[in-house]
């Protein structure tokens, strides 16, 4: 075997090993156990729809509670989920939703209405393995009408 060869082979070892080692660390899951008092849809009425599609295209990243598809077992896909989950969740967490203020509440459904009306949201990384999360013009307008339902009621 030339030297390269053996480098070749060393290397491939060396990261199936490494491939194999990180499989033992993961990440802490987003999946709590009690539904929040202080989440959204327990403080606000909203249609059988909204939920649905509140779920669909919103919680998984936005929520305390996540469904993990079956390729998050996998490392390092479990840490980048892990990371993106923490971002979308940092940024509104509808799962403790009125522990915010009355006008930090309305800057962030504002947000929402924004960035459903500009396909900002959901993520298109995220629709791609998502087809549920894939929201039609006319889910957008149920949802911005239903969020502009909750701004009326601040």
């Amino acid at each position: 075997m030339t030297r390269t060869g053996k480098i070749f082979r060393f290397a491939g070892l060396a990261l199936f090993v490494a491939m194999v080692v990180i499989q033992f660390f993961r990440p802490e899951k987003n999946v709590s156990s009690v539904p929040s008092p202080d989440d959204l849809l327990a403080r606000r009425e909203a249609s059988p729809e909204v939920r649905r599609l509140l779920a669909a295209a919103c919680y998984d990243c936005h929520s305390d509670h996540t469904r993990y598809p079956w390729y998050s077992e996998i490392q390092p896909v479990a840490w980048w989920l892990a990371d993106h989950v923490a971002d979308g969740k940092r940024e509104l967490n509808f799962s403790r939703f009125d522990q915010l203020s009355l006008r930090r509440q309305a800057a962030r459904i504002g947000a929402c209405i924004d960035n459903l009306e500009t396909k900002e949201m959901p993520l298109p990384s995220y629709t791609w393995t998502h087809r549920d999360a894939r929201l039609s013009a006319a889910e957008v307008k149920t949802l911005t009408a239903w969020f502009e339902s909750v701004l009326d009621d601040n």
